[in-house]
């Protein structure tokens, strides 16, 4: 429904900047570090996350969006924060400015992807200081938020 629904709404006003509603998690293993996607369409990496479905809330589409970005089954252990400074430009030439609900999650099942998907080409954890290149400014806030509060 979320890429129908985008779709939908680009077929009306085609690349110009439209404002998005996202959800993303912050996932830490047993070491403190957090796992994050690296994505196909910007080839860059970002929290597992995405577009809300229309009628969904910012906690169903986190879980979600989770699943079908990592392959893992999550929880909302508490909501962090809301990131309204997120403007992301895709290859294709549309742009959007995001508000995103961040989320500290925990595992509950599933296991990490092992193969790439329309979405991810694979998943990693990473250490707060040195992560690698990321999707946007406001992925950088995110995990900077998280790093002072989790970390």
């Amino acid at each position: 429904m979320a890429k129908d629904y985008v779709s939908m709404i680009r077929s009306m006003v085609g690349h110009t900047p439209i404002i998005m509603n996202t959800a993303c998690g912050i996932l830490l293993n047993d070491r403190g570090q957090v796992l994050l996607n690296l994505r196909t369409d910007t080839h860059n990496w970002s929290l597992p996350g995405g577009y809300l479905e229309y009628g969904e809330t910012y906690a169903q589409a986190c879980v979600r969006e989770y699943k079908e970005d990592s392959g893992i089954d999550v929880e909302i252990v508490r909501f962090l924060k809301i990131f309204d400074q997120g403007e992301v430009h895709y290859p294709n030439g549309d742009v959007t400015q995001t508000i995103s609900a961040l989320y500290q999650v925990k595992q509950i099942g599933g296991q990490v992807l092992q193969s790439a998907t329309d979405e991810t080409v694979k998943l990693a954890y990473f250490d707060f200081d040195q992560l690698p290149p990321l999707l946007n400014q406001q992925t950088a806030d995110m995990l900077a938020y998280a790093a002072e509060k989790l970390g």
